[in-house]
């Protein structure tokens, strides 16, 4: 491969012009394995004019977004004389961006950057490849799916994507092309949050409904399993000034992340126990009667009758899933649950109906009762007095708050129990729909309806999926359908899916894997074909997304390295030679109409104010109560859990790979391995990024308790092994008592080049309750590099 040295990196202002202010906390600092954090006031590089000169003065301005998962910073760059020298925070935003938004200049100039198409020349993984033309590449690519199609169907090829990129010109337009070409395949299963989408739309009716906004007004704010010190960057400052207004901050995380370095509180449950841990702290709120009764009773089916016959809710009407039944205490009558002037029961106790049913809030009470504090102790390590204490304090709070915000907690066995159970506790309490309360759930623009930029036929037979967490199984066994191409956009595989050997397994499997990139990826190693793309500042588009409360403009500042292509452009060329290339060959101002005529905003608006906030600062989800379930309530009883043969009430059972189990299993491998997120990067983006490595670690740390390393002789600094049945991690042992003791914290995201994925030794489970991903209900042990 030409590494195109001729590209050489000449911003004017390099890395170090952005190393500012110190990060949070010395000890949040050594777990991020970051040094000082980014800001947008950082003195000048050297070189620069002396000071008090403006080295930007009749700079090009143009504004865009940082589009991965995380907080979607609006970014300004400014170009001068055809060159993007810096990219800071925009003045939309309350706050700095961070290193990661501010890279995006380093990323444009990176002489690393791919710039022309890559076909393999060597084995996969040998990193061995040729350059070629974009028209070789373009027939190579419609030889493999011709001869796909012919031999087993359009299904055989399959798309993945991932959140590199939630630019409305990336994944939907995937979406469309392999629709129009007739229905490829997909993956089934989510790495992020399976587990909110499971709780969250059946019980309250849609997610992405987030609270950020009121996160400064709480008074009470539960981090839960997350941490936004380092995910959320983009508003931590919110929850700092819920402990300077006098208030508590309570992080739920066996690790002691940066982001419990800020608070009041840090609880420490074994990885997997959120549930029992929730369970226990309800219990709590109802055996000392904390609970809202009157928002129970107007807001949720809390009332609601279950048959007991059939364990299913009572409904007057089969036709109308909002016809929940009641007990009516001043008639003794059953009755619709929204019927004027009644008061309905919470329990039956001693009423004629006990025998035939059951309230939901029964059936919940029944559920926690096995889970006294002490009994959560037991399964939690968390010590009942404290179990006791978040639940009062939380129950009794002016404004409480739970941020979930997609949490590594929801990433188990229990996962969709886990998140479900912080629905029900806002809700038992009341603490959902007012100011200073609510469930975060780090979204922001389903308040909205958005389009797609290019119209999605709808296909006349469904398409099989492949479980991700078992692709490489999948694959192999060509089951349910054989793979004969692989198309790998805005994500990376063999970083980031579970089982990373079987993962490679697979893609040296697969005949024709394309990947499309700005790097030379892991994913990309174990391809055939590499098609450079373009970043953020080098194409037009728009951001409007369910991560998102701004719809953002996306200027082009400047053309991409070399020959790079957007994934527009690349589909385009593609749709043109099957047939349908006037769905895709349109001006970009029709396109992006196309995205934002749903929400009632003009292009011509958005051109003039670059990014509009849907919602508005003081905007509360749920709003006095009013849920968007059929009910309109809050609905305990999930119809899809039981459909799937689970319980269809919150509950609790330690999962298969538990370090406690007495089995084989867990006396091979004692240790719990949850993932961490860095500073360094957004899963695997920005990995590669030489600007980071003058803050951020430069290869992977594996965070230890002192008492687990010296079990096994192993000091701070050294080079470690982290292994199970399914393969190996290294990196460099960070020794401390900053977590749980049988705990160790692996870093999410790095690449091959740089010492392989945490993710070869994650937990590869399917299927569980609403396909919740186990990676951080993973056994593992660790020793010492021979």
């Amino acid at each position: 491969m030409t590494k195109n040295s001729e590209r050489a990196a000449d911003a004017t202002l390099t890395r170090r012009a952005f190393v500012g202010a110190a990060a949070a906390t010395a000890a949040a600092a050594g777990l991020a394995g970051c040094a000082p954090a980014a800001t947008d006031d950082a003195p000048a590089e050297e070189g620069l004019p002396a000071t008090g000169e403006d080295p930007y003065e009749g700079a090009e301005i143009f504004y865009s977004t940082c589009p991965p998962e995380c907080q979607h910073h609006n970014l300004k760059g400014y170009v001068v004389d055809g060159k993007l020298v810096k990219v800071e925070s925009s003045e939309l935003n309350d706050c700095a961006a961070c290193g990661r938004g501010i890279a995006r200049a380093y990323m444009t100039n990176d002489p690393e950057r791919l710039t022309v198409p890559l076909l393999r020349d060597g084995d996969k993984g040998s990193g061995k490849f040729k350059e070629i033309t974009w028209d070789e590449a373009f027939d190579l690519i419609q030889q493999k799916f011709d001869e796909a199609i012919a031999t087993d169907g359009v299904e055989s090829i399959c798309y993945v994507t991932g959140s590199g990129n939630f630019g409305a010109m990336h994944g939907p337009v995937a979406n469309a092309f392999f629709a129009h070409l007739g229905g490829a395949s997909t993956t089934v299963g989510s790495l992020c949050c399976a587990g909110t989408t499971a709780a969250i739309v059946p019980i309250y009716g849609q997610r992405f409904l987030d609270c950020r906004n009121q996160i400064e007004n709480s008074t009470y704010c539960v981090i839960w399993g997350n941490n936004p010190a380092i995910s959320k960057q983009g508003y931590f400052q919110r929850f700092e000034k819920v402990v300077e207004n006098g208030g508590k901050l309570v992080v739920i995380d066996p690790i002691y992340t940066e982001s419990a370095a800020k608070a009041t509180d840090w609880i420490a449950p074994w990885p997997g126990t959120d549930a029992a841990l929730g369970l226990a702290m309800l219990k709590t709120i109802v055996d000392e009667k904390l609970y809202d009764e009157e928002f129970l009773l107007a807001h949720t089916c809390a009332p609601c009758l279950v048959d007991k016959a059939t364990g299913a809710p009572v409904l007057e009407s089969a036709e109308d899933p909002a016809s929940f039944m009641v007990l009516d205490t001043a008639t003794g009558a059953v009755v619709r649950h929204d019927a004027p002037n009644i008061t309905a029961a919470l329990t039956l106790e001693g009423t004629p109906q006990a025998e035939q049913y059951s309230t939901e809030f029964e059936l919940i009470y029944a559920n926690a009762a096995p889970w006294t504090a002490e009994a959560a102790e037991t399964e939690c390590g968390v010590p009942a007095a404290d179990i006791q204490r978040i639940a009062r304090e939380y129950a009794t709070a002016e404004h409480a708050m739970i941020v979930q915000n997609m949490g590594g907690f929801m990433r188990t066995e229990n996962g969709t129990y886990a998140t479900a159970i912080g629905a029900y506790l806002a809700a038992f309490c009341g603490q959902v729909g007012h100011v200073g309360d609510g469930v975060s759930d780090a979204g922001g623009m389903n308040e909205v309806k958005t389009g797609a930029p290019i119209p999605v036929p709808e296909l006349d037979h469904k398409v099989p999926a492949i479980p991700r967490f078992k692709f490489g199984e999948a694959v192999l066994a060509e089951d349910p359908l054989k793979v004969n191409v692989l198309w790998s956009m805005t994500g990376s595989p063999m970083t980031q899916w579970p089982n990373t050997t079987m993962v490679k397994a697979a893609l040296e499997a697969i005949p024709f894997v394309v990947t499309v990139e700005h790097y030379l990826t892991s994913t990309a190693l174990y391809s055939d074909l590499v098609l450079p793309c373009t970043g953020m500042f080098e194409m037009e588009g728009v951001l409007a997304n369910a991560r998102s409360h701004w719809v953002q403009l996306v200027e082009k500042a400047v053309d991409g390295p070399g020959q790079c292509k957007s994934d527009l452009e690349i589909f385009t060329e593609l749709a043109k030679r099957y047939g349908f290339g006037d769905a895709f060959d349109v001006p970009m101002d029709t396109l992006i109409s196309n995205v934002i005529e749903p929400t009632g905003i003009t292009l011509e608006e958005l051109k003039e104010k670059k990014a509009i906030d849907v919602v508005g600062p003081d905007y509360i989800p749920y709003k006095d109560g009013e849920f968007l379930t059929p009910s309109k309530k809050a609905e305990f009883w999930v119809a899809a859990w039981k459909e799937e043969g689970f319980d269809p009430i919150v509950t609790y059972a330690r999962s298969e790979e538990d370090a406690r189990n007495d089995n084989e299993l867990a006396s091979k491998y004692p240790l719990f391995a949850v993932q961490q997120k860095t500073y360094r990067g957004v899963h695997s983006t920005f990995h590669a990024l030489p600007w980071m490595d003058e803050i951020c670690d430069t290869e992977p740390h594996i965070l230890i308790h002192a008492d687990d390393a010296a079990a096994r002789g192993i000091a701070d600094g050294d080079a470690v092994v982290v292994f199970n049945d399914r393969g190996e991690h290294r990196g460099i042992a960070r020794v401390n008592k900053l977590l749980k003791p049988g705990v160790i914290g692996l870093q999410n995201g790095w690449w091959e080049q740089q010492g392989g994925s945490s993710s070869y030794v994650t937990n590869d489970k399917w299927k569980t309750l609403g396909g919740t991903h186990c990676c951080n209900q993973t056994l593992v042990d660790v020793k010492k590099e021979a």
